[in-house]
């Protein structure tokens, strides 16, 4: 019973942070692919890159980071004085911070290089 309470709540979290994927289907990741507008270049590209990467850190990292620091945060509140219980909530809010950190970081690191990388007339997809 326990292993499908965690099965249940990991699809209701899965399909919370896949809906709005939906919706935004048609959009598609670089504004390019028809006759008048090839996609052949090397900025497309890096718009594809920058895409994909704002996409992880910004629209999943930063949504799953704030349910887990909401789900620490309920530990906490609820350990009633259980010392294994609050070690375990401040292990969750440590792992969390640190992932986030982790992830801005690499975030970062690779907008640095795409913005060596670019043409000096492409920086508007850098997103600075």
């Amino acid at each position: 019973m326990k292993k499908f309470t965690k099965i249940f709540i990991f699809l209701i979290v899965f399909a919370m942070l896949a809906m709005p994927m939906l919706s935004f289907a048609q959009s598609g990741l670089v504004r390019c692919g028809d006759t008048s507008n090839p996609c052949d270049t090397f900025a497309e590209l890096m718009t594809l890159i920058n895409t994909v990467i704002r996409f992880i850190l910004f629209d999943m990292v930063i949504p799953i980071a704030a349910i887990m620091f909401a789900y620490a945060g309920f530990l906490m509140v609820t350990a009633g004085g259980s010392t294994e219980k609050v070690g375990k909530a401040k292990t969750i809010f440590t792992n969390v911070a640190i992932g986030v950190i982790i992830a801005v970081i690499a975030w970062l690191i690779i907008s640095l290089i795409l913005s060596i990388l670019s043409p000096a007339g492409f920086w508007s997809w850098i997103g600075f």
